[in-house]
Order: C-alpha cells, then structure tokens, then sequence
C-alpha cells in the first residue's frame, strides 16, 4: 500500500447545494519528489450508494433495471440506462439498502447476498462509494412488481437477460454502467456464471 499522499485544505467554499452539494476546495499537495503544488477542485457529494446484481442460479438468469438517465442524454448516448439496482444508502447500511433497492426496483428479495467489492465509480470528481453486491434469487422470491418507487419519480423497466448474454452486451456498449460492468464482470471472474 503506497502512503497516504500529505495535503492541507487552504479553502473551502460551496458552490450549490440542493440534492447533493457541489464545493469547490483548494488544497495545497505536497509530491513525492517534495514539491509541492496548490490545486483546486470541485467535488460532488450525494453521499455513498449501494448496488446488487440480481443472479438467477437456477434458470441462469441476470434482472437488470432500465432507466432514464439525464447525464448520457447531455452527452448525446441512450439516456435509457441498463444497470443494476441500486440506491443511496440514506442512513441503512449497504447490505440493508442493497435489499431494499433490488425489491423497490424489481419485486425479488434476494435470498441471499454476498459482498463483492466497494468502487469509486469517477473518484476525480465524485465522493460517493458504491458497495457492490450479488443476490442470488429464484421465482419463488419475487414478492412484489417493481418498478420503483413514484414519490422518488421512478419509472423503471424491468429487464431479465440469460448469463450468456452478458459480457457480449458490454462489449457491444448496450451495457455501459460503471458499477453494472464492474458487478457482471466480477460475477464471471468469480465463476458464478458457471
């Protein structure tokens, strides 16, 4: 583990604040060689997330959800987004909100849920961190609709694709979620494809 690089915050100001907070921070970095630099950034906080690839063992299935994402529509790609669930953490503890955001998003509970890992999806810029899950499920527990939830806005499409499926669908950019390419790729290194 390399060492923890030496900083001092000289300022500190926020620029907006509403859903998250946008604050501007000037830092002063001391490098390696001893140099040291006076930086500023913005960064973006919302808080921390968690996500949970739904797998299917049995019938070798995968449940995604479609949605509308306004920043791929500012950058001219499908705004209609292929991910996992996920969600902001808001107070629960990842594995409780990882839960709670597969049976909101897509009726399943999971019978069980297994750590995979925690990612920075854009650490340049973005404070959140994502605690990434698989929750292995059956028909048997799909307990409710889906679709999300209307007070949060949600309009939500349900999506069920075969494991073989995949990787072929992020190669082909039809799957270009960060935490979603992450979770679908880990699940085949893990060999829970099969």
């Amino acid at each position: 583990m390399s060492p923890k690089p030496l900083i001092a915050i000289t300022s500190k100001k926020i620029l907006a604040k509403a859903w998250g907070s946008l604050t501007e921070y000037v830092f002063d970095y001391l490098h390696s060689d001893g140099g040291q630099t006076s930086i500023k950034r913005e960064v973006y906080d919302h808080g921390s997330a968690a996500a949970i690839l739904l797998l299917d063992p049995d019938q070798r299935l995968i449940t995604l959800v479609r949605q509308f994402r306004l920043p791929p529509h500012l950058n001219g790609n499908d705004p209609m987004m292929l991910e996992v669930c996920a969600g902001l953490l808001d107070g629960d503890t990842p594995e409780v909100c990882a839960k709670k955001e597969a049976v909101e998003e897509t009726g399943i509970a999971p019978r069980d849920i297994v750590f995979a890992f925690d990612i920075y999806a854009s650490p340049g810029s973005l404070t959140e961190k994502v605690s990434c899950f698989i929750g292995f499920y059956g028909e048997a527990d799909r307990i409710g609709a889906g679709g999300g939830l209307d007070h949060e806005d949600e309009d939500i499409e349900i999506v069920t694709i075969r494991y073989d499926q995949a990787l072929p669908m992020i190669a082909s950019g039809a799957i270009i979620d960060a935490k979603t390419v992450a979770l679908i790729q880990h699940a085949a290194l893990s060999g829970h494809f099969g």
